[in-house]
């Protein structure tokens, strides 16, 4: 009990630090100096909770086996791990170096949907959209 004290006593300045952050980035947001995005569709975001072995990556397939039928869907991943940079479109003869393990692994077990990898997902979502237009009809195949 005395050492979980000592602890929580030494990261209690780490925590502060990142409280501060985020309360800045939020007022940032308020005022108007950082911009949200919106789109007028639905966009289901999976993530950022957590890094590594949370269940992010078997949740999404989930979604696509629930949603796929009914939808045209496309994801968007940063790519963890790549080597490239930037947008583009993932393709089954892919490697993980190029888009990512994860993106990779939804191309192949789903090669009905559209996969893409981006850093900037306010930059991707468009990016699919104008490559791949049927993504926006959300009604039936």
């Amino acid at each position: 009990m005395i050492q979980f004290r000592l602890l929580q006593l030494l990261l209690s300045p780490f925590s502060l630090l990142y409280g501060l952050a985020v309360a800045l980035r939020n007022l940032f947001y308020q005022v108007g100096i950082l911009k949200s995005v919106s789109f007028n569709f639905p966009v289901i975001s999976v993530g950022n909770l957590s890094m590594g072995g949370s269940g992010k990556t078997p949740h999404i397939e989930y979604l696509i086996r629930l949603l796929k039928e009914y939808i045209y869907l496309a994801t968007l991943s940063r790519g963890y791990k790549r080597k490239t940079t930037g947008f583009m479109i993932a393709r089954p003869e892919m490697n993980a170096e190029q888009i990512g393990d994860e993106p990779l692994q939804f191309v192949r077990k789903f090669p009905d949907i559209t996969v893409a990898v981006g850093e900037n997902r306010a930059f991707g979502i468009p990016q699919v959209l104008s490559l791949r237009p049927h993504v926006q009809n959300h009604f039936a195949r």
